[in-house]
């Protein structure tokens, strides 16, 4: 049985989830800043669709990609050394949420709504949430967001528009956080896509060990990348 969680409930234990579905963990409570910042910093996650109830996640293994350990494909590489695109940061995040958030293909849209938009932006002007964008030729083609605590990134959503666009952002992203010696970036759920660019699961007690020093951790410098790293 799911925990249903009042707005000012704590979270049950994260070895409370259950199995299936992987890591399901609560349901309920609103959808706050302040509830969001708890959470991330004992390693859970809301991913929910619309109607529903909040629902709160902690699976295991968990997915996380350390930044030294990024794969930069030869494909890859030769379009980070092209010079035809920008990189920015937090220049659009709210442009870059609602690209996460449009529909794909034939998927329809994403678990990215109103509320979460909201709710993300307010913690991009409290500084915790972050976007990384690629342009190209003064256009958004790709992007990412995710909040950052500490030492720690949790990555949300990634969107793109043109070959290798949401890759770019990601290579970057990873390049300023080893050099800002972050820990992990949290990549939530298993994928094939993930897994490509050198993303890889470890067991959720040793994510939650993890992610309880580097939320601890200072970063003592403002969210501004250096410059090209790729050039």
């Amino acid at each position: 049985m799911i925990p249903w969680l009042t707005d000012s409930a704590p979270f049950p234990p994260v070895e409370q989830a259950l199995r299936s579905p992987n890591g399901l963990l609560a349901a309920g409570g609103v959808l706050s800043a302040p509830r969001l910042l708890e959470a991330y910093r004992q390693g859970i996650f809301p991913w929910f669709n619309a109607g529903e109830p909040v629902l709160w996640w902690s699976p295991d293994p968990r997915m996380v990609l350390f930044p030294a350990e990024f794969r930069v494909s030869r494909s890859l590489r030769k379009s980070l050394r092209s010079g035809r695109h920008e990189v920015s940061t937090d220049t659009a995040f709210e442009r870059v949420m609602r690209a996460c958030a449009a529909p794909r293909d034939e998927q329809g849209g994403t678990w990215i709504n109103e509320d979460m938009i909201v709710t993300y932006c307010e913690l991009h002007r409290m500084g915790y949430a972050h976007s990384v964008e690629t342009w190209l030729d003064g256009e958004l083609v790709g992007g990412l967001y995710g909040v950052s605590i500490g030492r720690m990134f949790y990555g949300e959503s990634m969107f793109s528009r043109r070959t290798d666009a949401s890759k770019i952002a990601l290579a970057h992203l990873c390049r300023q956080l080893e050099r800002w010696r972050f820990g992990m970036i949290d990549c939530q759920m298993n994928t094939a896509h993930l897994a490509s660019l050198g993303a890889r699961e470890i067991p959720r007690s040793e994510f939650v060990t993890r992610v309880k020093e580097l939320v601890n951790c200072t970063l003592a410098t403002p969210w501004q990348f250096d410059p090209d790293p790729f050039a």
